[in-house]
């Protein structure tokens, strides 16, 4: 079974910088576009970035996107997430999420239809 594990979580002041990594075990990645997830206190889960198979295409939320670069490696186990000029409204849990469906298509994606989830990593942004 395929697992998911966010690491690179924690706290920074507005304007900084973090990097979150997700790990894949248990399976391979092979053919699935991986992406984020974030869920803030009180508010549903909403769609910040997701990366093809390949690497080579990638989609953001229009709230993210010039802050953010989703990556993933050579071995295409692991993504990354660079955030950068971090705001407070940034602030949620993180999750990584894999899925067959298309990258492209993931911001209109119902969150709870894609099929692998990792436990999620907390990030806060405050002064």
């Amino acid at each position: 079974q395929l697992q998911l594990v966010e690491s690179g979580g924690g706290l920074v002041q507005p304007g900084g910088s973090l990097r979150l990594s997700c790990v894949a075990s248990g399976g391979p990645l092979d053919y699935l576009a991986v992406g984020w997830f974030r869920q803030a206190p009180g508010k549903e889960r909403a769609f910040v970035a997701a990366i093809s198979w390949g690497g080579t295409v990638t989609k953001y939320a229009d709230s993210v996107r010039g802050r953010f670069t989703i990556s993933r490696t050579g071995a295409k186990n692991t993504v990354f997430l660079q955030m950068n000029n971090l705001k407070v409204e940034d602030t949620a849990v993180y999750y990584c999420v894999a899925d067959g469906r298309a990258a492209t298509g993931w911001g209109s994606a119902n969150p709870y239809e894609l099929k692998y989830w990792g436990q999620g990593t907390q990030v806060t942004v405050s002064s």
